[in-house]
């Protein structure tokens, strides 16, 4: 019975050395499967190093031939790693494009020469460039500025980074630099990145705007209607010539002022409007183009306007009336700026989940030092214009989720109107 007893447990103990010996090849193969993965993993990476680690006395050296370990290595306090790169920085620049693409402020390399060698695209598409005709050529031609006043062009020049330097030029930002050298310590790029700040700036001029505003319309509109009601007073018991003069000079005038005020007002914000949802092709057709179109036969301006066969069927949510004012307004500075016969164009199509309207004509255009300001209140080139059409267009726009810009050379103008489209 003891014998069967000794036997049944030595029987047990070669079971748990069995189980034990197969959980333990088990992890060793795993492990050896991790170490494989990291190894693979290392050899992939495009640059040599050399890793120290104090903690178990080795050292990792890898390079382009392969990955070697070292035993007793020198006793350091904390482990340490120094790299080499295997591959032309211009390669390096490629891998890192798409990268820095995820960046909403701007990054540019540029050479020894000047010569910008990456550019991310948030910097491209705020300065209005394609990216492909940008890389090879100088910083200035990119930047349109004199050299003296490049950042980068001094952070070259000198050697000495930038850190947090506010630029007050056509392009308003905090501007930082900084030097990127190979392993000899040779000069290879300059990187500078560029905290893009002029929609802030905007939407501070947009601000005061609504504060000026508001002060006009407090101190201005009721001494108007005051004067308004005594000019009407004063033209019922007037003779012919005073009453005509109140009627078709004066009151028009204060209306006019008051109207200003209404326009001022609605760029300062938002104003209470119902709003409908509407099918873009029916209500392209059948409501803006009637009304463009009495417009046209009037004027003699030839008019036409396109619903691409993707946007038929896309609704829009909006107010009409506010619509409609928009088109009129870009409809009348068309008219009021062509020189020879004019003809307007209205397309609309759709890119991805937005509509996009543009407004075409082929008069002599906007001037390039002029096209930056169209939309700020009070600018105009009209004798007789307030310079609140642009500004009142483009506050309705936005206030129903939209976009609108403006591009123009010297075959036309073109408005563009991006607005969401409705699930």
């Amino acid at each position: 019975m003891e014998l069967c007893n000794y036997l049944a447990q030595m029987q047990l103990k070669d079971d748990v050395m069995k189980n034990n010996l197969e959980e333990l090849k088990e992890r060793a193969d795993k492990l050896e499967k991790e170490v494989e993965i990291y190894r693979e993993m290392i050899k992939k990476l495009p640059f040599s190093f050399t890793y120290n680690d104090p903690a178990s006395g080795k050292q990792i050296i890898k390079n382009q031939e392969a990955i070697s370990l070292i035993e007793g290595i020198a006793e350091t306090e904390t482990p340490s790693i120094t790299s080499t790169l295997d591959i032309p920085f211009d390669q390096m620049e490629y891998f890192l494009t798409p990268i820095l693409d995820l960046v909403h402020h701007h990054i540019v390399f540029i050479d020894t020469n000047g010569m910008v060698t990456l550019c991310n695209k948030q910097a491209a598409a705020d300065l209005g460039v394609e990216r492909d005709e940008v890389i090879g050529s100088h910083i200035r031609d990119l930047l349109g500025l004199p050299d003296s006043k490049i950042n980068l062009l001094e952070t070259l020049r000198t050697e000495v980074p930038i850190v947090n330097r506010e630029v007050l030029d056509k392009n308003y930002g905090i501007n930082n630099t900084q030097i990127i050298r190979d392993s000899n310590g040779e000069l290879l790029r300059v990187v500078g990145t560029f905290q893009f700040l002029n929609g802030v700036k905007e939407a501070e001029k947009r601000g005061l705007a609504g504060r000026i505003a508001a002060g006009i319309a407090h101190e201005i509109r009721n001494p108007l209607t005051t004067v308004r009601g005594y000019l009407q007073l004063i033209h019922g018991q007037s003779d012919k010539e005073t009453g005509s003069l109140i009627k078709g000079l004066l009151i028009p005038e204060i209306d006019r002022a008051n109207k200003i005020i209404t326009d001022f007002l609605r760029i300062a914000k938002p104003l209470e409007t119902s709003s409908e949802r509407m099918e873009i092709g029916t209500f392209m057709i059948e409501y803006i183009s009637k009304f463009l179109n009495s417009e046209a036969l009037l004027y003699n301006i030839a008019f036409e306007c396109t619903i691409s066969d993707e946007a038929k069927g896309c609704f829009i949510n909006g107010n009409k009336e506010e619509f409609l004012q928009v088109f009129i307004n870009l409809f009348s500075n068309s008219f009021q700026a062509s020189t020879g016969p004019l003809k307007i164009a209205i397309d609309v199509i759709k890119i991805r989940t937005d509509l996009e309207i543009h407004f075409k004509d082929n008069g002599s255009g906007i001037k390039p030092s002029m096209i930056s300001h169209v939309f700020d209140p009070f600018f105009t080139t009209k004798d007789d214009g307030t310079g609140l059409g642009l500004s009142v267009s483009k506050k309705i726009i936005e206030n129903h989720g939209g976009d609108m810009r403006v591009s123009s050379d010297g075959t036309g103008t073109i408005f563009t109107i991006k607005l969401p489209i409705l699930d």
